[in-house]
């Protein structure tokens, strides 16, 4: 009997190119690209200023990974459920003044001004999911709604002041004062360690173990996939939104907490306008897609470690301010391009 079987290589009428089995490898290991991004982002810019590979540099860049990373792991579970979130920079500053004025003002101890932080993050989040779930508003209209109202509480909240005083100094770290325990270095000068990434690494554990191992994490990518197809199999659609927009509030308020223990102060422009841009970039560059149902944390990670470095790089080679937005702004659209591109796999 003859073989009648097609070579693989003719499937779908033509041969496979080596730019096709990248394109799979690249969608089977999402990661990949971001890894590679990295790399060429640290050889870029040590050949142009060695200064940016000594140590004393990457510890500076690595404590600035913090908040970013933080902040784009919350964002990371909202854009895997289709949706976007552009009130994380104010949930992080309503979230840091509340921990920084019951601590220094009020007298608070450190762990009940956390805690009431905390609390106000996951409010946040909560209205978020509330905005997005039962009021069926879109993910990008409800946000930026809720940007206007966390912003317009937090400045009447503060009146517009920063939280100055001894009690926020790295002199009252045994008095166990908030910023001063995050802002703590640990370790030889050339490479301080800090109690910020422990913390980020931990919550990246913890969140990646409910994302792979846990029902809940099984029905966020549904969600995120086909929101349709997941509740007519079971999911309840809208209890799974609400616990992720609840949750992305309260690693929010966390990140709020980063930012306010590595910089010593608390004020209502420590976060910058850009803060948004970081969270977004971050998860975009690090593989996850926009469309949702698809990204991995360890590419978020890598997403924010790229951020930080083309921040550092282009500082460190004198670039001014405009054109690291400019680059940042150039990687999102190259990172969007590529997953497109790697999606056409799917198809």
């Amino acid at each position: 009997m003859a073989d009648t079987s097609s070579p693989p290589t003719a499937f779908a009428g033509r041969t496979e190119t080596p730019l096709d089995r990248v394109q799979h490898v690249l969608h089977a290991r999402p990661y990949l690209s971001p890894l590679i991004v990295l790399a060429l982002s640290f050889l870029v810019f040590t050949l142009l200023n060695d200064r940016f590979i000594l140590p004393a540099n990457q510890a500076t860049m690595i404590k600035s990974v913090v908040v970013v990373a933080i902040l784009a792991l919350g964002q990371t579970l909202i854009i895997l459920t289709a949706g976007i979130d552009l009130s994380v920079g104010f949930i992080a500053l309503l979230s840091m003044m509340v921990m920084a004025k019951t601590s220094a003002e009020q007298g608070w101890s450190p762990g009940l001004s956390i805690l009431a932080g905390l609390v106000v993050g996951l409010a946040c989040g909560a209205l978020n999911g509330t905005l997005v779930t039962w009021l069926n508003l879109p993910p990008f209209i409800a946000t930026l709604g809720s940007l206007g109202v966390v912003q317009a509480v937090m400045l009447l909240y503060t009146k517009g002041r920063t939280v100055l005083g001894a009690d926020l100094t790295d002199a009252h770290l045994v008095a166990g004062k908030i910023p001063a325990r995050l802002g703590a270095e640990r370790g030889p000068d050339s490479f301080a360690i800090y109690f910020g990434i422990v913390i980020m690494l931990v919550l990246y554990a913890a969140v990646g173990f409910a994302l792979s191992q846990t029902a809940w994490g099984r029905h966020v990518y549904a969600v995120g996939d086909d929101a349709e197809a997941a509740r007519l199999s079971g999911v309840r659609v809208k209890r799974v939104l609400f616990s992720v927009y609840a949750v992305a509030g309260l690693l929010f308020a966390v990140g709020g907490w980063m930012a306010m223990g590595l910089s010593s102060v608390a004020s209502p422009n420590l976060l910058s306008a850009d803060t948004n841009l970081a969270s977004i970039t971050a998860v975009v560059i690090g593989g996850t897609s926009l469309f949702g149902g698809r990204g991995r944390l360890v590419g978020t990670l890598l997403g924010a470690l790229i951020y930080a470095s083309f921040d550092r790089g282009l500082s460190l080679a004198g670039a001014d301010q405009q054109w690291r937005v400019f680059a940042v702004g150039v990687l999102v659209l190259l990172a969007v391009s590529v997953d497109q591109w790697i999606r056409k796999v799917k198809a």
